[in-house]
This record gives C-alpha cells, sequence and structure tokens, in this order.
C-alpha cells in the first residue's frame, strides 16, 4: 500500500528498521519493516538495505534517516560501528540520490531522544535530560530545556581506558554472557561518570535492552538523577527520524 506519510529509517550497527510515522500520535503508523545491516556495511550496501525498507511500504515522500555517528549538515563524521568509508560522505544527498525522495540524516541517538523528549519519558521535562541507547554500542542525546546538544557520542567516554561502549553496551552483555546483576555494575558505572559530567535531572534509558527495563533498572543504585525507561522503546529512532524529515520540509 501506498504512503504519502513523513517516513523513518533507523540505521543500526546490526538492524535498519523502518516505517511510516504518523507524527500526530508520535507512534508508527504501520508495523515496521526491519532487515539486517549488511556486513560489510559499506555505504552502497547499507543505501541498497534501506531502499529495500523504503520500498516495502511503496512509500512516496520525505525520508528521515538515523546514523550510528556524529552527523553535521546530512555529512557523516564517524563511525564508530559501522563502515570507516562513512567518514565524511554527504549521506544526505546518497540517500535522497538512491532513493528519489527528500533525505534528512541525523545521529540515531539524537533521532530517539527527540522522540523522548516529544511523546516519551522525557515530554514537557525541563532542565538537563540525557537520553541514553543501549544496543551494538551506546548512544547519547543530550537535552538543556528541550533544546538538543547535538552529537554528544557519550558513549565514547572512557571507562576503565577504553570505550565505554565497549564496557557497558547491550551487545557486550550479549558477547561476554553477563548477567543482568554483572552487567548493572558496569552500566552503573558509566552512569555514575556522566551524572558526574553533566549532572542531569533526568536518565532515560533506551535501545532494544529497554523493552527488557525489568530486568536490570532496579539493580541499578539510586543516584541524584531520575532513571527511567523510554517510552518508545525501539521505536524511538524511526520516530525521531521522521520529526527530522518533516521538520526540514
Amino acid at each position: 500500500m501506498a504512503t504519502s506519510a513523513v517516513f523513518g529509517v533507523d540505521i543500526g550497527g546490526s538492524g535498519i528498521k523502518g516505517a511510516p510515522v504518523d507524527l500526530m500520535a508520535g507512534a508508527l503508523a504501520q508495523e515496521r519493516h526491519k532487515v539486517l545491516t549488511p556486513h560489510p556495511s559499506s555505504p552502497e550496501a547499507v543505501v541498497e538495505a534501506v531502499g529495500e525498507v523504503v520500498r516495502h511500504f511503496d512509500h512516496s515522500g520525505p525520508v528521515g534517516l538515523t546514523f550510528p555517528g556524529v552527523v553535521v549538515g546530512g555529512r557523516t563524521r564517524t563511525a564508530a560501528n559501522v563502515d570507516k568509508r562513512w567518514i565524511g560522505l554527504d549521506a544526505a544527498a546518497m540517500f535522497q540520490d538512491a532513493l528519489g525522495l527528500p533525505a534528512t540524516v541525523l545521529n540515531d541517538a539524537d533521532a530517539a531522544g527527540l522522540a523522548e523528549l516529544t511523546y516519551g519519558a522525557g515530554h514537557a521535562h525541563g532542565g538537563v535530560v540525557l537520553v541514553l541507547t543501549f544496543g551494538t554500542g551506546i548512544g547519547s542525546a543530550l537535552f538543556v530545556d528541550g533544546a538538543l546538544v547535538p552529537n554528544t557520542e557519550l558513549g565514547h567516554l572512557e571507562l576503565r581506558g577504553k570505550d565505554a561502549e565497549h564496557r557497558a553496551s547491550s551487545a557486550v552483555r550479549e558477547k561476554h554472557d553477563l548477567s543482568w546483576h554483572q552487567w548493572a555494575e558496569r552500566v552503573d558505572e558509566y552512569l555514575e561518570t556522566v551524572e558526574r559530567l553533566f549532572s542531569p535531572e533526568l536518565i532515560i534509558i533506551g535501545g532494544g535492552v529497554s523493552r527488557k527495563h525489568e530486568k536490570f533498572l532496579p539493580l541499578l543504585t539510586r543516584r541524584q538523577a531520575e532513571v527511567v525507561p523510554a517510552t518508545l522503546r525501539n521505536d524511538a529512532g524511526i520516530v525521531g527520524a521522521a520529526m527530522a524529515a518533516a521538520k526540514a520540509g
């Protein structure tokens, strides 16, 4: 069925998922379609996979896309969990040319954060809010009185001599078969670091693992910041990408 709604695509290190989005409700208008992220995740291969997701819905309107790295003016500046050939590309132009549709690209965690601040756990919350997405890596979105500070990439803060996401991401929990208690200890250490640096009033935990929040959030140390699960769970990136596309016109 053809759609004319705004479309969101969430490009992750392991999967690429997308759907048309109802921006009045802040929810997917149809069940999302997901394909595996190609390996190697070269720009050409990812563009082809994104095209498959968009064509699945016979979509004909604007498309918003998330990217797991720093994005400035549509250009991808880093690529921690995808092929390094993405660095320095005009990704927005590339997707627009390939899809034949208006395309907007932004950081994946920033997209998830925008959705959570607009429709989810951070709705109408002032002050400093930090959205953290735990998946293949750790993404971050920092807000001050509702305004986004883009591309913070706090998963790359140093923790015990390495990137924090190499100790505390959801992928690390699965790779090392950590118990929820063991993983919660690592997440706690990471949260202590970001709380010390940014003094957030609210920390929203998102990403795929947020759907299992009852297994680990109760294990975390109580701290000054309120720590809550994301409301939109793993759909937040798709919704936020669609929001960005709509704003871009």
